[in-house]
Parts: structure tokens; sequence; C-alpha cells
């Protein structure tokens, strides 16, 4: 991957509805935009991202609002619509949505929504609009984040702590059983974001467009992929779109739980590779 490295970074602040979005963008080709999960930014792709500028491809990658070096929220918004002002003000009018949780949540929102825009949906640890929260450690551990939002000594630690707990150790696996390097780094992004962002918390909603009940109208090549020690929420959410989305494909990893292609980068990578030499027409 020694050529990866000497690829151009072009960094760049889009302006979008109330706020601004920072982006990334690097290589020539197909376009490929890359969308982080909650609480995190960005830099959950540098596996991803240089690798697939030396594939071929232009790849995109940046924080959504209220995430990393974008805008904090200041009032409600649509994760889908900052997406398609950022494809349009890079020049993108078509793109393959690679997503993880979040950023699969409103790579679907945008699939239905601005139709036109994507031309191919990779879906990792899927969130879908409309569909609720149900398992029992999700549960806990986000009544005990709204628990810690109060307390102004050791709020925000414990508020990232119980992050980690649901969303990279996952209702199977103890702290001890996960990577620490993983943990730290998952770690230190979200507190990052408290920090940096703590005084948006409340002060807007995301829209969504309920995908949850339109999954079906969607056109495009899909494949979702995500870890059997994930929540039951995920698993359901990736069965249904399995199950709906016309020709939709699932993968499963059997040791990764909600950040899969942290947890099992070269079968992650090794997926989307294929899925992107079947749908996309390199040069």
């Amino acid at each position: 991957m020694t050529y990866a490295r000497k690829l151009a970074v072009t960094a760049a602040t889009v302006p979008v509805e109330a706020g601004e979005l920072f982006c990334e963008s690097a290589g020539e080709g197909p376009p490929v935009v890359l969308l982080h999960g909650g609480m995190l930014d960005l830099n959950m792709w540098d596996e991803q991202f240089s690798w697939l500028a030396g594939l071929g491809y232009r790849v995109i990658r940046y924080d959504a609002r209220g995430h990393g070096g974008s805008s904090t929220v200041t009032g409600d918004y649509a994760n889908h619509d900052d997406l398609h002002a950022l494809l349009t003000h890079l020049d993108v009018p078509c793109t393959t949505l690679v997503g993880l949780s979040l950023g699969a949540r409103t790579a679907l929102d945008t699939a239905i929504a601005h139709p036109e825009s994507v031309s191919a949906l990779v879906l990792a640890s899927p969130g879908v609009s409309g569909r609720p929260f149900t398992d029992p450690h999700v549960a806990h551990h986000s009544a005990q984040q709204m628990a810690a939002m109060g307390d102004p000594d050791g709020g925000a630690q414990r508020f990232v702590e119980h992050f980690l707990r649901m969303w990279v150790d996952g209702p199977y696996r103890d702290p001890s059983q996960v990577s620490s390097k993983l943990r730290d780094r998952m770690c230190s992004s979200a507190s990052a974001n408290v920090v940096r962002h703590a005084r948006g918390l409340g002060a807007g909603m995301p829209r969504d467009i309920g995908a949850a009940d339109r999954l079906a109208s969607i056109g495009v090549p899909t494949l979702v992929l995500d870890g059997e020690l994930d929540s039951s929420d995920i698993s359901s959410n990736a069965q249904a779109i399995a199950q709906t989305v016309p020709g939709a494909r699932r993968q499963r990893f059997a040791s990764a739980a909600h950040m899969v292609n942290l947890e099992d980068t070269e079968l992650f990578n090794l997926a989307v590779k294929s899925f992107l030499a079947s749908t996309t027409n390199l040069s």
C-alpha cells in the first residue's frame, strides 16, 4: 500500500444550509463517497480512503454535521440534503455511497430522496430511518448516556464509555475482549466530538424520510455488510434491507460487531472491491 500514501489529498469546506461540511478527496475515477458512523468522524475510513483511491476511484469522505470538523448543530437539519449539497458543490452528479451505521442511514435516505445522485449502495452495520431500537443492550446504554449528560463531573467520559459499550464492544463482549487499539481510537474520536460539539446537543433534530417503509423503492445495486456480534437491532436492519431492496445482497462477518470495516478490514475491503468492480466502470 506504499503507493496509496503518495496520493494527493484535497481538503475543502463545503457550504450547506446554516452550516458547512469538512471533506477530503483523493484519486481519480468513478466516485465513491464514504459516510462515517455517529459520534465518529471521517478518520474511521483511514483503512479504506487511500486504498480505494489507489484502486482508481475518486474517493470522498466528509464529517457529517455535528461531527469532526463540520458545523455544530444549531437547528433542525437533514443529513441526506447535506450530502446532496456536498455532491452538487463537488460536481459529483452520481456516486456510490459507502456508509456505516448513521452513514448507512444517510445513504439510504439519500437514495430515496435524491435517487438521481446514487448509483450503488454499500450499507455496513446499517441504521434505517423509521426503524426503532429495541435491543435491551442498546436501551440500557442509551439510558445511561442520557443520565451522564446531566452530570457535570465526569459525565462526558461516561457518555463516551456507554457509546463504546453499545457500538464497539456490542452485546456479546466485555471491553477486555475487544482490541484495545480499536477501543482507544474510537474513544478518541467520540471524545473529540463531545468536546467540540457539546453545545449542539439538543439544539436541533435530524430530519429523515422514514426509509423503513420505502426500501422497496430503491433501484440501485445494494450490498449489506454486518457483524454477527452486533446488536439485534442492526441485524434486523440488515435483514430488512436484504429482503426488501430489490436484488440486495448481504454478507456477515463472524468475528466483528458494529465497526466491521475496522474489525475485519481485509474481508470488508475484499467485499467492497468485488462489489465496486461489478457496479462501476473503471477506465
